[in-house]
């Protein structure tokens, strides 16, 4: 693993290294490199400052798109929600760069330990969907098969704001009408909050069903 450069340490200031890290090269690259480091805590840490800095400007990260999509594949689940969030991020500045980091949101997906790290890996995948209609085909099976597995979870009602984040967006009419389909019996039969979400993700469907190919 890459040796990390101790700008910094993992009982400093997590908001002031990302101030720094916004604002030298060098900080950042730092942080970017300790994600591959031997030591558990400064990767959580280092993720934790990347997170903040794509919250805030997510253009910064676009050269470490790589070392990203490598740290997705560390043990701990922190620094993996915080880089699936920088993630996230980086899909208004360039959607391409997901393409690296799919193989590690789909692992996370089905996280059996956390589900922070699901819920972290669903947004990313249904904000990458939202994009275009052939990301919204790429990543619907896992987004389904998501859906099914979590019904009920803690982190359900959040998953289904993602899913009508995608096809409320440039999802393909098959990925609307597929939803529609998958959350019609919560739709009429839910209640609650479940029931104005699912009734949502349904609405969005074409007045037109396609046609199966």
């Amino acid at each position: 693993m890459a040796k990390a450069v101790l700008l910094f340490t993992a009982d400093d200031d997590r908001h002031a290294v990302a101030a720094q890290a916004l604002a030298s090269a060098k900080v950042l690259k730092a942080a970017v490199n300790a994600l591959a480091g031997d030591d558990r805590r400064l990767r959580q840490f280092a993720a934790s400052v990347v997170n903040e800095v794509g919250d805030n400007d997510p253009e910064l990260l676009k050269p470490f798109a790589a070392e990203l999509a490598d740290a997705l594949h560390r043990p701990e689940s922190q620094t993996r929600w915080e880089v699936l969030g920088a993630f996230e991020d980086l899909v208004s500045v360039d959607a391409r760069l997901v393409d690296k980091a799919l193989p590690g949101a789909e692992a996370a997906l089905h996280d059996e330990e956390s589900g922070v790290v699901r819920l972290a890996a669903f947004r990313l995948l249904t904000t990458y969907g939202a994009t275009t209609a052939h990301r919204s085909d790429r990543v619907w099976p896992l987004v389904a098969e998501a859906i099914r597995c979590y019904h009920g979870d803690d982190e359900f009602q959040s998953m289904l704001t993602g899913l009508f984040r995608m096809v409320s967006g440039n999802a393909s009419d098959e990925v609307k009408w597929s939803a529609a389909d998958l959350m019609a019996f919560d739709a009429e039969n839910g209640k609650g909050m479940l029931k104005r979400r699912a009734s949502r993700i349904v609405a969005c469907a074409p007045k037109k069903r396609p046609k199966q190919k």
